[in-house]
């Protein structure tokens, strides 16, 4: 059962394509989806084990019609075909050299789109990487909560072959309880490999420093 801290109906919805349905359900996958509760806000996708993952999330990306961001370095911006390629596709450049430092600067952005009433999603793998790792980096949950907007749970599940998004949680600031709900909302998920599945937990504090956010 769905966690929703935001009651139906959302007020942000878009048209999505019937071909890419069509795609999708020819390949066996379904999509569920019923808008957003916001303008603005943080999606993230688990698990994350596998290349095929971009495959029917871009899929399930345009069967919706969701405008979704990602963010990397600034530099990736500034390379020839390769940096207008990736604005395109979504990506927000971030100054990590900055004072404000990747995190810091995307609270602004949020910031600034929640006072100009600017549409915002951003889409992220809490697992940074679909090897295995011991935890999830925190970027999202740091993110999502000074920025005060929801975070919405999507389970890419192999098993049920679905793309579900109907989980919007706000947190609180209490990470052992917020990642209590987080561990109950994505019980009985299935990657597409299993094994390379992260533990829903925060990246332990010895590997922290190896987080890019």
């Amino acid at each position: 059962m769905a966690e929703n801290d935001y009651p139906l109906p959302h007020a942000v919805q878009f048209r999505g394509s019937v071909l890419a349905r069509w795609l999708l359900a020819r390949l066996g996958w379904q999509v569920h989806f019923q808008g957003f509760p916001a303008l603005q806000g943080v999606a993230i996708v688990y698990p994350h084990t596998s290349n095929w993952d971009f495959l029917y999330m871009i899929l399930a990306k345009w069967a919706l019609g969701i405008p979704a961001r990602f963010w990397a370095k600034d530099s990736l911006f500034r390379v020839p075909v390769f940096g207008p390629w990736l604005r395109f596709l979504g990506g927000v450049p971030v100054d990590r050299s900055s004072s404000r430092g990747m995190v810091g600067s995307m609270v602004d952005n949020f910031l600034n789109c929640k006072k100009e009433s600017q549409y915002f999603w951003l889409g992220l793998s809490p697992e940074g990487t679909r090897k295995h790792t011991p935890g999830w980096r925190s970027g999202f949950y740091q993110v999502a909560h000074q920025s005060d907007v929801p975070l919405a749970l999507i389970r890419l599940d192999y098993g049920r072959k679905e793309v579900r998004v109907d989980s919007f949680i706000r947190l609180t600031g209490d990470v052992t309880a917020d990642y209590a709900r987080l561990v109950r909302q994505f019980e009985g998920v299935v990657g597409c490999r299993p094994d390379q599945a992260a533990p829903i937990r925060p990246v332990p504090i010895s590997n922290a420093s190896q987080e890019s956010s």
